[in-house]
Protein backbone atom coordinates (compact mmCIF):
# COMPACT_ATOMS: atom_id res chain seq x y z
CA UNK A 1 0.00 0.00 0.00
CA UNK A 2 1.25 3.53 -0.74
CA UNK A 3 2.62 5.44 2.24
CA UNK A 4 0.00 7.79 3.68
CA UNK A 5 0.93 11.24 2.47
CA UNK A 6 -1.23 14.36 2.45
CA UNK A 7 -0.28 15.61 -0.99
CA UNK A 8 -2.91 18.35 -0.70
CA UNK A 9 -0.70 20.00 1.90
CA UNK A 10 2.54 19.40 0.00
CA UNK A 11 3.39 22.31 -2.31
CA UNK A 12 5.29 21.21 -5.40
CA UNK A 13 7.36 23.13 -7.91
CA UNK A 14 7.98 22.45 -11.61
CA UNK A 15 10.82 24.35 -13.28
CA UNK A 16 10.27 24.41 -17.03
CA UNK A 17 6.77 24.43 -18.55
CA UNK A 18 7.39 23.04 -22.01
CA UNK A 19 5.58 20.00 -23.41
CA UNK A 20 6.66 17.63 -20.64
CA UNK A 21 6.70 20.21 -17.85
CA UNK A 22 3.06 20.98 -18.61
CA UNK A 23 1.99 17.32 -18.45
CA UNK A 24 4.02 16.78 -15.24
CA UNK A 25 2.17 19.75 -13.76
CA UNK A 26 -1.18 18.28 -14.83
CA UNK A 27 -0.23 15.03 -13.10
CA UNK A 28 0.70 16.80 -9.85
CA UNK A 29 -2.44 18.95 -9.90
CA UNK A 30 -4.63 15.90 -10.47
CA UNK A 31 -3.00 14.28 -7.42
CA UNK A 32 -3.98 17.29 -5.29
CA UNK A 33 -0.73 19.26 -5.01
CA UNK A 34 -0.60 23.04 -5.05
CA UNK A 35 1.92 23.66 -7.85
CA UNK A 36 4.16 26.60 -8.72
CA UNK A 37 5.42 26.49 -12.29
CA UNK A 38 8.55 28.42 -13.26
CA UNK A 39 9.00 29.54 -16.86
CA UNK A 40 11.04 32.58 -17.91
CA UNK A 41 9.18 33.21 -21.17
CA UNK A 42 5.85 35.03 -20.44
CA UNK A 43 4.35 33.73 -23.69
CA UNK A 44 5.29 30.17 -22.77
CA UNK A 45 3.69 30.66 -19.34
CA UNK A 46 0.37 31.60 -20.99
CA UNK A 47 0.63 28.70 -23.43
CA UNK A 48 1.40 26.29 -20.60
CA UNK A 49 -1.58 27.43 -18.56
CA UNK A 50 -3.94 26.84 -21.49
CA UNK A 51 -2.37 23.47 -22.24
CA UNK A 52 -2.55 22.31 -18.61
CA UNK A 53 -6.21 23.32 -18.36
CA UNK A 54 -6.95 21.36 -21.54
CA UNK A 55 -5.10 18.31 -20.20
CA UNK A 56 -7.08 18.47 -16.95
CA UNK A 57 -10.39 18.75 -18.83
CA UNK A 58 -9.52 15.61 -20.78
CA UNK A 59 -8.48 13.85 -17.56
CA UNK A 60 -11.88 14.75 -16.12
CA UNK A 61 -13.62 13.23 -19.14
CA UNK A 62 -11.56 10.05 -18.62
CA UNK A 63 -12.39 9.90 -14.88
CA UNK A 64 -8.75 10.54 -13.94
CA UNK A 65 -9.41 13.90 -12.27
CA UNK A 66 -11.36 13.83 -9.02
CA UNK A 67 -11.90 17.57 -8.66
CA UNK A 68 -13.37 20.27 -10.91
CA UNK A 69 -10.87 21.66 -13.42
CA UNK A 70 -11.31 25.20 -12.09
CA UNK A 71 -10.51 24.01 -8.58
CA UNK A 72 -7.37 22.25 -9.75
CA UNK A 73 -6.26 25.31 -11.74
CA UNK A 74 -6.73 27.50 -8.66
CA UNK A 75 -3.93 25.47 -7.07
CA UNK A 76 -1.60 26.38 -9.94
CA UNK A 77 0.39 29.58 -10.32
CA UNK A 78 3.16 30.54 -12.71
CA UNK A 79 6.17 32.75 -12.28
CA UNK A 80 9.39 33.65 -14.04
CA UNK A 81 11.38 33.67 -10.79
CA UNK A 82 12.88 30.48 -9.33
CA UNK A 83 13.00 32.20 -5.93
CA UNK A 84 9.21 31.82 -5.70
CA UNK A 85 9.65 28.06 -5.25
CA UNK A 86 10.59 28.76 -1.62
CA UNK A 87 7.52 27.05 -0.12
CA UNK A 88 7.83 23.92 -2.26
CA UNK A 89 8.38 20.58 -0.52
CA UNK A 90 9.44 18.86 -3.74
CA UNK A 91 10.75 20.43 -6.97
CA UNK A 92 11.02 18.84 -10.41
CA UNK A 93 13.16 20.46 -13.07
CA UNK A 94 12.03 19.71 -16.60
CA UNK A 95 14.04 21.85 -18.99
CA UNK A 96 15.80 20.75 -22.18
CA UNK A 97 18.29 17.85 -22.15
CA UNK A 98 21.37 20.00 -21.56
CA UNK A 99 23.54 19.05 -18.60
CA UNK A 100 25.13 22.47 -18.07
CA UNK A 101 21.77 24.26 -18.15
CA UNK A 102 20.27 21.74 -15.76
CA UNK A 103 23.17 22.19 -13.32
CA UNK A 104 22.73 25.97 -13.33
CA UNK A 105 19.00 25.59 -12.72
CA UNK A 106 19.60 23.15 -9.85
CA UNK A 107 21.96 25.68 -8.25
CA UNK A 108 19.22 28.34 -8.48
CA UNK A 109 16.65 25.96 -6.98
CA UNK A 110 19.03 25.18 -4.11
CA UNK A 111 19.24 28.91 -3.41
CA UNK A 112 15.45 29.04 -3.11
CA UNK A 113 14.27 25.96 -1.17
CA UNK A 114 14.98 24.30 2.15
CA UNK A 115 18.03 22.03 2.38
CA UNK A 116 15.96 18.86 2.80
CA UNK A 117 13.57 19.46 -0.14
CA UNK A 118 14.02 16.74 -2.80
CA UNK A 119 15.04 18.09 -6.21
CA UNK A 120 14.09 15.72 -9.02
CA UNK A 121 15.83 15.93 -12.40
CA UNK A 122 13.66 14.90 -15.33
CA UNK A 123 16.30 13.62 -17.73
CA UNK A 124 16.23 10.82 -20.28
CA UNK A 125 19.91 9.91 -20.14
CA UNK A 126 22.17 12.31 -18.22
CA UNK A 127 23.72 10.48 -15.24
CA UNK A 128 22.38 11.95 -12.00
CA UNK A 129 25.86 11.80 -10.47
CA UNK A 130 26.99 14.41 -13.02
CA UNK A 131 24.09 16.71 -12.13
CA UNK A 132 24.94 16.35 -8.42
CA UNK A 133 28.41 17.81 -8.91
CA UNK A 134 28.96 21.30 -7.50
CA UNK A 135 25.67 21.14 -5.54
CA UNK A 136 25.57 22.03 -1.85
CA UNK A 137 23.27 19.21 -0.79
CA UNK A 138 23.70 16.35 -3.30
CA UNK A 139 21.94 13.81 -1.06
CA UNK A 140 18.52 15.34 -1.87
CA UNK A 141 19.10 15.36 -5.65
CA UNK A 142 17.82 12.40 -7.67
CA UNK A 143 16.44 11.48 -11.06
CA UNK A 144 12.69 11.46 -11.63
CA UNK A 145 12.32 10.31 -15.24
CA UNK A 146 8.82 10.71 -16.67
CA UNK A 147 7.36 9.47 -19.95
CA UNK A 148 5.25 11.66 -22.24
CA UNK A 149 2.35 12.08 -21.74
CA UNK A 150 3.37 12.32 -18.08
CA UNK A 151 -0.18 12.74 -16.79
CA UNK A 152 -1.47 9.44 -18.24
CA UNK A 153 1.38 6.92 -18.26
CA UNK A 154 2.07 4.61 -15.31
CA UNK A 155 5.80 4.89 -16.01
CA UNK A 156 8.22 6.64 -13.68
CA UNK A 157 11.89 5.95 -12.98
CA UNK A 158 13.44 7.10 -9.70
CA UNK A 159 17.23 7.14 -10.00
CA UNK A 160 19.89 7.43 -7.31
CA UNK A 161 23.07 9.29 -8.12
CA UNK A 162 26.28 8.40 -6.31
CA UNK A 163 25.37 10.72 -3.43
CA UNK A 164 21.56 10.42 -3.31
CA UNK A 165 20.09 9.57 0.09
CA UNK A 166 18.16 6.26 -0.05
CA UNK A 167 15.63 7.79 2.35
CA UNK A 168 14.93 10.63 -0.11
CA UNK A 169 14.52 8.12 -2.94
CA UNK A 170 12.10 6.01 -0.86
CA UNK A 171 10.08 9.12 -0.06
CA UNK A 172 9.74 9.99 -3.75
CA UNK A 173 8.85 6.38 -4.61
CA UNK A 174 6.03 6.47 -2.06
CA UNK A 175 4.87 9.86 -3.34
CA UNK A 176 4.83 8.67 -6.96
CA UNK A 177 2.21 6.05 -6.08
CA UNK A 178 -0.09 8.96 -5.28
CA UNK A 179 0.63 10.31 -8.75
CA UNK A 180 -0.84 7.12 -10.26
CA UNK A 181 2.54 5.59 -11.13
CA UNK A 182 4.04 2.12 -10.90
CA UNK A 183 7.55 3.43 -10.25
CA UNK A 184 10.84 1.65 -10.90
CA UNK A 185 13.90 2.21 -8.74
CA UNK A 186 17.49 2.43 -9.94
CA UNK A 187 19.72 1.91 -6.95
CA UNK A 188 22.84 2.77 -8.97
CA UNK A 189 23.36 5.49 -11.54
CA UNK A 190 23.81 4.58 -15.22
CA UNK A 191 23.40 6.63 -18.39
CA UNK A 192 19.98 6.10 -19.99
CA UNK A 193 18.55 4.27 -16.96
CA UNK A 194 16.31 1.28 -17.74
CA UNK A 195 13.80 2.12 -20.41
CA UNK A 196 16.03 4.27 -22.60
CA UNK A 197 18.91 1.79 -22.60
CA UNK A 198 16.50 -0.90 -23.82
CA UNK A 199 14.68 1.43 -26.23
CA UNK A 200 17.83 2.79 -27.85
CA UNK A 201 19.10 -0.73 -28.41
CA UNK A 202 15.80 -1.31 -30.25
CA UNK A 203 16.18 1.93 -32.23
CA UNK A 204 19.71 0.97 -33.28
CA UNK A 205 18.61 -2.45 -34.55
CA UNK A 206 15.52 -1.02 -36.28
CA UNK A 207 17.61 1.55 -38.15
CA UNK A 208 20.20 -1.12 -39.01
CA UNK A 209 17.46 -3.18 -40.70
CA UNK A 210 16.18 -0.16 -42.64
CA UNK A 211 19.55 1.25 -43.67
CA UNK A 212 20.75 -2.13 -44.91
CA UNK A 213 17.66 -2.79 -47.01
CA UNK A 214 16.10 -5.60 -45.01
CA UNK A 215 12.81 -3.77 -44.40
CA UNK A 216 11.16 -0.36 -44.74
CA UNK A 217 10.39 2.02 -41.88
CA UNK A 218 6.70 1.10 -42.18
CA UNK A 219 7.44 -2.64 -42.13
CA UNK A 220 9.56 -2.38 -38.99
CA UNK A 221 6.87 -0.31 -37.28
CA UNK A 222 4.16 -2.74 -38.36
CA UNK A 223 6.08 -5.77 -37.13
CA UNK A 224 6.81 -4.31 -33.70
CA UNK A 225 3.28 -2.95 -33.23
CA UNK A 226 1.79 -6.35 -33.93
CA UNK A 227 4.24 -8.33 -31.79
CA UNK A 228 5.68 -6.28 -28.93
CA UNK A 229 2.61 -4.06 -29.00
CA UNK A 230 0.37 -6.97 -28.07
CA UNK A 231 2.17 -8.04 -24.90
CA UNK A 232 4.48 -5.38 -23.56
CA UNK A 233 1.87 -3.46 -21.57
CA UNK A 234 0.98 -6.72 -19.82
CA UNK A 235 4.48 -8.12 -19.28
CA UNK A 236 8.08 -6.92 -19.40
CA UNK A 237 10.71 -9.02 -21.22
CA UNK A 238 11.56 -11.23 -18.24
CA UNK A 239 7.93 -12.09 -17.46
CA UNK A 240 7.31 -12.63 -21.18
CA UNK A 241 10.17 -15.13 -21.41
CA UNK A 242 8.67 -16.99 -18.44
CA UNK A 243 5.28 -17.01 -20.10
CA UNK A 244 6.45 -18.19 -23.52
CA UNK A 245 9.10 -20.79 -22.77
CA UNK A 246 12.41 -19.62 -21.38
CA UNK A 247 14.79 -22.29 -22.84
CA UNK A 248 14.12 -21.21 -26.44
CA UNK A 249 15.49 -17.74 -25.75
CA UNK A 250 18.86 -19.11 -24.68
CA UNK A 251 19.03 -21.17 -27.87
CA UNK A 252 18.11 -18.26 -30.17
CA UNK A 253 20.40 -15.80 -28.35
CA UNK A 254 23.44 -18.02 -28.96
CA UNK A 255 23.25 -17.51 -32.72
CA UNK A 256 21.45 -14.16 -32.91
CA UNK A 257 23.42 -12.01 -30.44
CA UNK A 258 26.63 -12.09 -32.52
CA UNK A 259 24.70 -10.74 -35.55
CA UNK A 260 22.94 -7.85 -33.81
CA UNK A 261 24.20 -4.35 -34.53
CA UNK A 262 26.68 -3.03 -31.99
CA UNK A 263 27.43 0.23 -33.82
CA UNK A 264 28.56 3.12 -31.64
CA UNK A 265 27.86 5.95 -34.13
CA UNK A 266 24.50 7.71 -34.49
CA UNK A 267 22.73 5.91 -37.39
CA UNK A 268 23.08 7.89 -40.62
CA UNK A 269 19.32 8.13 -41.25
CA UNK A 270 18.60 9.53 -37.81
CA UNK A 271 21.53 11.96 -38.01
CA UNK A 272 20.47 13.20 -41.46
CA UNK A 273 16.88 13.81 -40.38
CA UNK A 274 17.90 15.64 -37.22
CA UNK A 275 20.36 17.86 -39.09
CA UNK A 276 17.71 18.70 -41.71
CA UNK A 277 15.51 20.25 -39.04
CA UNK A 278 12.93 17.45 -38.93
CA UNK A 279 11.22 17.27 -35.53
CA UNK A 280 8.48 14.73 -36.21
CA UNK A 281 4.83 15.63 -35.82
CA UNK A 282 5.66 18.96 -34.15
CA UNK A 283 6.75 20.35 -37.55
CA UNK A 284 5.25 17.62 -39.79
CA UNK A 285 8.69 16.33 -40.87
CA UNK A 286 10.10 12.98 -39.81
CA UNK A 287 10.50 9.36 -40.86
CA UNK A 288 7.02 9.65 -42.40
CA UNK A 289 5.57 12.32 -44.70
CA UNK A 290 2.67 14.30 -43.25
CA UNK A 291 0.17 16.25 -45.36
CA UNK A 292 -2.74 18.58 -44.62
CA UNK A 293 -3.21 18.14 -40.88
CA UNK A 294 -2.04 14.53 -40.69
CA UNK A 295 0.62 15.35 -38.08
CA UNK A 296 -1.97 17.01 -35.83
CA UNK A 297 -4.29 14.01 -36.21
CA UNK A 298 -1.49 11.58 -35.29
CA UNK A 299 -0.64 13.67 -32.22
CA UNK A 300 -4.27 13.71 -31.07
CA UNK A 301 -4.68 9.99 -31.73
CA UNK A 302 -1.57 9.26 -29.66
CA UNK A 303 -3.02 11.14 -26.70
CA UNK A 304 -6.41 9.43 -27.10
CA UNK A 305 -4.67 6.06 -27.29
CA UNK A 306 -2.68 6.80 -24.13
CA UNK A 307 -5.93 7.18 -22.18
CA UNK A 308 -7.42 3.99 -23.58
CA UNK A 309 -4.30 1.92 -23.00
CA UNK A 310 -4.05 3.29 -19.46
CA UNK A 311 -7.63 2.23 -18.79
CA UNK A 312 -6.88 -1.29 -20.01
CA UNK A 313 -3.54 -1.44 -18.18
CA UNK A 314 -5.20 -0.47 -14.90
CA UNK A 315 -7.07 -3.77 -15.04
CA UNK A 316 -3.70 -5.57 -15.04
CA UNK A 317 -1.47 -4.04 -12.32
CA UNK A 318 2.10 -5.29 -11.95
CA UNK A 319 1.29 -7.79 -9.18
CA UNK A 320 -2.00 -9.16 -10.51
CA UNK A 321 -0.60 -12.66 -11.06
CA UNK A 322 0.73 -12.83 -7.51
CA UNK A 323 -2.75 -12.52 -6.03
CA UNK A 324 -4.99 -15.53 -5.44
CA UNK A 325 -7.99 -15.68 -7.75
CA UNK A 326 -11.06 -14.53 -5.79
CA UNK A 327 -13.49 -17.35 -5.08
CA UNK A 328 -16.88 -16.96 -6.66
CA UNK A 329 -19.80 -16.86 -4.28
CA UNK A 330 -22.22 -19.74 -4.53
CA UNK A 331 -25.66 -18.75 -5.75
Amino acid sequence: MPEKLDVGRMPAGVAGLGLMGASITACLLSAGHPVTGVEKDPGQRSTARRRIAALLRKMGQENLLHAPVDEAMQRFRTTGDVAELGESEIVIESISENGAQKQRLIESIEDSVGRHVPIGCNTSAIPISILQKETRHPRRILGIHWAEPAHTTRFLEVICGNDTSPAVARRVLALSRHWGKEPTFLRRDIRGFITNRCFYALIREALYLVENGYATVADVDRSLRNDLGYWITFAGPFRFMDLTGLPAYATVAKDLFPELSNATEVPATLKRLAQSGAKGVSNARGFYKYRDGQAERWEKLFLDFSYRIRSLAQEYPEDIGDRPTPRRKKT
